[in-house]
């Protein structure tokens, strides 16, 4: 009797039609039964939103040859992984993959990220879960190394499982595959973004805002995901849902009244 498939879940959040998610699509259906539920637009920067005042829509598309299925949905990625799990799917499926991302979701930009909490909901379902980005925000970007690397992770976690809450934040640098040393598994750097708003007028006179800033560098640390990157490896950070300062809990005993 023939072994049965892994079923794999790929979603992202730069919409359905992105180079990243048809690259992550391409490697997928190498190792098992694909079915892709993604946005039908672009959804960077959501975050773990989830839609509960409008109407969401699930429609089943094709966008490229393959045997995988496909569906595209006005929500948010947390949406799509919920709508697959409670709509699509037969049963829970064996992996999760999001992206490829346009650009980096390393340190805080984890925080921010519509792509790596796609992959965060399917931790909270006991599903392993690997978030993808490459640092390159261009939309013809080279995707070479990024499916180099997203099989070897990949295979790896379903030949060997995640710990129960845990997923993986896998970024890649903007190189050759040829001139990446490999992997380092890191921890999240603690950097973050400068921020200001460019203030402008309408013809109007009304006032609106641009967000903008500065990525700033403060942990100097060599054991971070951005070491790895500005040393030509791909990171990998485990990440948790669980927000608790665990440390803190004894300490904060004297709050108990």
């Amino acid at each position: 009797m023939a072994q049965e498939r892994p079923l794999i879940l790929v979603t992202n959040d730069d919409g359905i039609t992105a180079p990243g998610i048809r690259a992550l699509i391409e490697v997928m259906n190498k190792l098992g039964d694909v079915v892709v539920v993604a946005p039908d637009a672009v959804q960077s920067g959501m975050g773990h939103a989830v839609t509960i005042h409008s109407t969401l829509y699930l429609d089943e598309v094709k966008i490229d040859e393959g045997p995988q299925k496909e569906y595209k949905s006005n929500g948010t990625p947390v949406d799509c992984v919920k709508l697959a799990i409670g709509e699509v799917l037969h049963r829970k499926p064996d992996l999760i993959v999001s992206g490829i991302n346009h650009g980096a979701n390393s340190s805080i930009n984890v925080i921010y990220s519509g792509t790596m909490s796609a992959a965060v909901e399917g931790g909270i379902e006991g599903i392993p879960s690997i978030g993808f980005s490459l640092l390159d925000f261009h939309w013809d970007a080279d995707f070479s190394a990024s499916k180099h690397y997203a099989e070897i992770v990949a295979k790896d976690v379903l030949a060997n499982g995640l710990p129960k809450g845990i997923v993986l934040n896998v970024n890649i640098p903007k190189l050759l595959l040829s001139e990446i040393k490999g992997i380092k598994v890191a921890r999240q750097a603690h950097d973050k973004w400068e921020e200001t708003f460019d203030k402008r007028q309408t013809p109007h006179g009304r006032d609106y805002y641009w967000l903008t800033g500065v990525f700033e560098r403060f942990d100097k640390g060599t054991d971070t995901d951005i070491h790895a990157l500005n040393n030509a490896y791909v990171s990998v950070v485990p990440v948790h849902f669980d927000m608790t300062a665990h440390q803190w809990l004894e300490k904060l005993k004297f709050l108990e009244k």
